[in-house]
């Protein structure tokens, strides 16, 4: 997508790579809205600890920083042409990232492809090379799953519809387009009127501070709403559709984790009448698990509830405690929503309901 700072618009992509330098390029989001900076990850460890920092954010988006991140610390392997060192070396790269953020499946949907892949070839150099391209290959294919989900989805985006949206499923949290936005802007590019509510979505406020960044760089009509204001909307009538993206869907169950918070919604459309889509792309299917109970739910540091980040006079980012001084909190990061809550989930090979993506599997990117 584009974005216009200090009045320069230009194209960026969430997550890139410099294979030259071996760097991962990342847009720093948790200096958004108030200031855009593009970071560089030195090596694999940085890269995870980026995604685990939220540095980058977004089933996609650290999806691809996995696939880059794993790539960049096979390639500054040490070992020569010793395969045995290398499948060492391996192991542990992927263990440090994939322990980086544990609701999400696409890191380790991303890094899996990659290590089958190498498999195939019979040396380190070969091994290293192929990685790269297997990262390059997702971070493409997740653009073009987000595309294709904006045009399975764009019908649903009416002349003069009401959308709720929940976190940020925005080109932010993808390599680009996005997939909750996809069909939004869709239908932006196609001339309809319509108008979005952000929900803010605490504690970190992802819906207040990155979805409406992004709607507001693509002029996208749209207004932030409190979490708790998103009943009395349903309720009075001003709400006709909702859509959110996912961290990990169960292929078997059509269960849905997603930023916390997610599950409220789906209750509250659920008893209005509301329809409530998921888009999602392939990477986000989780083909193993049989039980929403067993996806792990990340518990996060207490002190995003109990306090905020933003902007002080002095334009410096600064954090204030807001709750009582000798509270503490508890503070998931995910909740899980289940199937019979979920008009569709819109991927990029159509829209399913939850129960078909099983019998739909062949044609999702399932691989016995």
């Amino acid at each position: 997508m584009k974005v216009t700072v200090d009045g320069v618009t230009r194209p960026y992509r969430t997550v890139s790579f410099d294979a030259a330098r071996n760097e991962v390029l990342l847009i720093e989001q948790r200096l958004l809205p108030h200031s855009f900076e593009v970071i560089r990850t030195k090596d694999f460890r940085e890269s995870a600890q980026a995604i685990k920092d939220m540095i980058v954010r977004g089933a996609g988006a650290i999806g691809a920083t996995a696939a880059y991140g794993f790539a960049q610390g096979l390639r500054a392997f040490e070992g020569g042409s010793d395969l045995q060192a290398f499948d060492n070396h391996t192991k542990k790269v992927y263990s440090i990232l994939a322990d980086a953020r544990p609701t999400a499946v696409d890191p380790l949907n991303a890094m899996k492809t990659i290590w089958k892949q190498m498999e195939t070839v019979p040396t380190v150099a070969s091994k290293q090379e192929i990685a790269v391209m297997e990262a390059e290959k997702f971070a493409t294919e997740d653009v073009e799953h987000c595309r294709e989900i904006g045009a399975r989805g764009v019908h649903l985006i009416r002349e003069n519809a009401q959308v709720l949206t929940h976190c940020n499923a925005g080109w932010l949290a993808f390599v680009d387009i996005g997939s909750a936005t996809a069909p939004i802007y869709a239908a932006h590019a196609e001339g309809r009127k319509f108008h979005v509510y952000c929900s803010e979505t605490r504690p970190r406020c992802q819906g207040a501070s990155l979805t409406a960044w992004e709607l507001a760089q693509e002029r996208v009509s749209h207004q932030v709403v409190s979490d708790n204001a998103a009943g009395h909307l349903m309720q009075r009538g001003l709400v006709d559709l909702v859509i959110v993206g996912a961290d990990r869907v169960l292929g078997r169950t059509g269960d849905v984790a997603n930023k916390i918070g997610t599950y409220t919604r789906a209750v509250l459309a659920h008893r209005h009448d509301i329809p409530f889509y998921v888009a999602i792309p392939l990477s986000t299917i989780d083909w193993k698990l049989r039980s929403g109970f067993d996806i792990p739910i990340e518990e996060r540091d207490e002190a995003e509830v109990l306090g905020a980040w933003g902007i002080n006079r002095d334009g410096k980012r600064e954090y204030v405690r807001v709750a009582n001084p000798t509270s503490h909190a508890v503070n998931p990061g995910f909740d899980v929503t289940p199937p019979e809550l979920i008009t569709g989930i819109i991927t990029p090979a159509g829209i399913f309901q939850p129960g078909e993506l099983w019998k739909n599997r062949a044609r999702l990117g399932w691989e016995e």
